[in-house]
């Protein structure tokens, strides 16, 4: 109940505070490229519940069917996809998007997935899941193995572990292993302590991608 007042009321405060960038984003996105505003991924949260990620689109459209494309025509980046669930040099990026995803900009709308109750504040990230909705469980299954259970048994977060120790540069079983020992030894001050270091690893060179 602690942490949920929490997330609550920092949402609220975040949202506030970040109305006229929310607001200049808005604007940058709609005149750079076309398409819509948001972007909404279906991913896994608490229990195996289907969750809709909100975020500020960083993409060109159609994107997801662009990589399941993209995997299947290069070795290098399905190898890449594999190891880090990410590209480096993600050609589906739009101009606006590297600077928003550079920044963790894109992540701003998240907080009203905070408020609906699908996200915590903190909290390990839902992870990327290609194809078929309905497949979604057995891949992240076979994604995380024996600590599936474990991961799955609180609800994700905006931030967590993983992005203020290594950022996008971490193995993706470098990921898992580091939001198991969060969910397994974290609390509110670990929290305090995750959000203060967010801050500070969203303005180093080494960010997200």
């Amino acid at each position: 109940m602690g942490k949920r007042i929490f997330d609550i009321g920092f949402s609220l405060f975040a949202i506030l505070l970040t109305t006229p960038l929310f607001l200049l984003i808005i604007l940058s996105i709609k005149l750079s490229s076309k398409g819509s505003i948001f972007y909404v991924s279906t991913r896994l949260g608490k229990n195996f519940k289907e969750i809709h990620l909100l975020k500020f689109r960083t993409m060109y459209t159609n994107s997801e069917s662009r990589l399941e494309k993209l995997l299947k025509q290069n070795c290098s980046f399905k190898k890449e996809w594999e190891t880090f669930q990410k590209l480096k040099h993600d050609p589906r990026i739009t101009p606006i998007g590297k600077i928003l995803r550079r920044l963790s900009l894109d992540e701003l709308p998240q907080f009203l997935n905070v408020l609906t109750g699908d996200l915590s504040v903190v909290g390990p990230r839902p992870f990327v899941l290609l194809g078929k909705k309905e497949e979604f469980p057995l891949k992240i299954k076979i994604m995380l193995g024996p600590k599936t259970n474990t991961i799955l048994s609180v609800k994700p977060g905006i931030t967590g572990i993983w992005q203020v120790s290594g950022r996008s540069n971490l193995t993706l079983k470098q990921r898992i292993h580091l939001e198991e020992s969060y969910i397994k030894r974290g609390g509110f001050f670990s929290d305090l302590k995750i959000i203060w270091k967010t801050c500070f690893c969203i303005f180093q060179e080494n960010g997200a991608y």
